[in-house]
């Protein structure tokens, strides 16, 4: 893999100034890097932040990537998590949370998952301490806020360039009971236009697997942020079961993993297609 284009504390980006391709890959999850400062706060063993990592996701993003540009987060989602709202603190763990002026918690940070996520199941409560609102605010502006900022510049490049972006937000996520094995989502509609999402079913069934749309997974701050189809940006995630890439353990890449980066490799070729085939008047629909 090519050094970083511009690597920051918590961040890389690949690919070149001038995107190769309308596509913009976004790795939110996969980050391994656990600080120092996290864990000394913790109460729980390190292992037991495990479910919250999208594991080996950024391997498979690594190797399925062509001239695309992406973004890559190395600190752990237990940190921050990029794919809340700023405003999704949980006054809970977090002492700088003022309820009032947050207003009404978010499911989400009802359920401990929010900027700073406060419990997992199975294992409780993740601290052993309240946050102050000084360190949350350093995890915001040192590492939230940079990887949006630079994921906004990467699309309005390939905007640009071409015309029309398209962002790709790569996660993954435990076996379903309803058997979905490959997780689409654009906010029911609201972060692409139609034809992104189908073209992907279709690639999804021609790899000889189960997919859904939106349910669980309808994508979240990312793709609220970034996506916007009347400006020409069209953003899209995509959720894979980790049992199709780990090992049994669910630890490092296991026997499926070439057929899984054969799959996202034909996820991001035929969103470059669509982009580019996109008529003009349909560009910003």
């Amino acid at each position: 893999m090519p050094p970083p284009l511009s690597p920051s504390q918590s961040f890389d980006l690949y690919g070149t100034v001038v995107p190769g391709s309308p596509v913009v890959l976004s790795v939110p999850h996969g980050g391994r890097d656990y600080p120092l400062a996290l864990r000394a706060a913790l109460r729980v063993p390190i292992m037991a932040l495990r479910p919250l990592e999208d594991r080996h996701v950024d391997t498979l993003a690594f190797a399925a990537l062509g001239v695309e540009t992406m973004l890559v987060q190395r600190r752990a989602r237990a940190w921050i998590d990029l794919n809340r709202a700023e405003n999704e603190r949980d006054p809970q763990i977090d002492g700088g949370a003022d309820r009032r002026a947050l207003g009404l918690p978010s499911a989400k940070v009802r359920g401990g998952l929010g900027l700073i996520p406060r419990r997992l199941s199975g294992a409780g409560e993740i601290w052993a301490r309240k946050l102050d609102g000084e360190e949350v605010m350093a995890r915001i502006a040192g590492d939230h806020r940079p990887y949006h900022i630079a994921l906004e510049a990467a699309l309005a490049a390939a905007r640009l360039r071409f015309g029309v972006a398209v962002l790709l937000d790569v996660h993954s996520m435990p076996s379903l009971s309803s058997g979905a094995q490959i997780v689409l989502g654009d906010r029911f509609g609201q972060s692409a236009g139609g034809r992104f999402v189908h073209r992907l079913e279709s690639q999804v069934r021609a790899a000889g697997l189960t997919s859904a749309v939106n349910t669980p997974y309808a994508g979240g701050h990312i793709l609220a942020r970034h996506g916007c189809p009347v400006k020409g940006v069209h953003a899209v995630q995509v959720e894979f079961d980790r049992a199709l890439y780990l090992d049994d353990a669910r630890d490092a890449p296991g026997p499926g993993f070439a057929a899984m980066v054969r799959l996202l490799r034909s996820i991001i070729a035929a969103l470059a297609d669509e982009a580019v085939a996109l008529p003009t008047t349909l560009a910003a629909e």
